[in-house]
């Protein structure tokens, strides 16, 4: 029987210590989606009611109305993402009406990565990429606080030198 429990790790009872992404990261969804579908918005409308009158002009209404549908999901996807570091893997859960759920030995990690872009670097984000031997059990973290992605690539590199020296 398990006495108590290391960072990470869980009881048989507990299940696994769940960790949801940062709010930046739908704050930076929610932000592009909004200037995209903004400008689709006024690329259909001005030329529209330039040309073809203002009834037509109508249609750019088609984009503003995707900004309210996508700013729905985005939160509901953002939700639904979240990440678990166990003892001898990390889980990754993911989706709304189908779900994923990656389980990533420590033992079979390869490389793990921190990347950030230029959008990505503007709110103070980064991901993290797991590569394995197998491309179907690849798996992202995005989103992260650029401290919290260095600190878990850390980890999980030394969990996999640790769990890969015991093949």
């Amino acid at each position: 029987m398990e006495t108590g429990s290391a960072v990470g790790e869980e009881t048989a009872a507990d299940g696994p210590v769940w960790t949801g992404l940062p709010p930046g990261l739908l704050r930076m969804r929610r932000l592009l989606l909004v200037v995209w579908l903004g400008l689709a918005a006024v690329a259909v409308g001005v030329p529209l009611g330039l040309f073809a009158g203002p009834g037509w002009a109508a249609f750019a209404l088609l984009p503003l109305a995707g900004i309210g549908w996508g700013w729905v999901l985005l939160g509901r996807n953002w939700r639904s993402w979240r990440y678990a570091e166990r003892a001898d893997d990390l889980l990754i859960s993911r989706g709304v009406l189908w779900r994923e759920e990656t389980v990533v030995p420590y033992g079979r990690m390869q490389l793990v990565e921190v990347t950030s872009g230029p959008v990505e670097r503007h709110f103070g984000l980064a991901s993290v990429q797991l590569h394995t031997a197998a491309a179907a059990t690849d798996a992202t973290v995005p989103g992260l606080d650029p401290a919290e992605a260095e600190r878990l690539r850390d980890r999980l590199t030394a969990l996999g030198e640790a769990r890969s020296a015991g093949l």
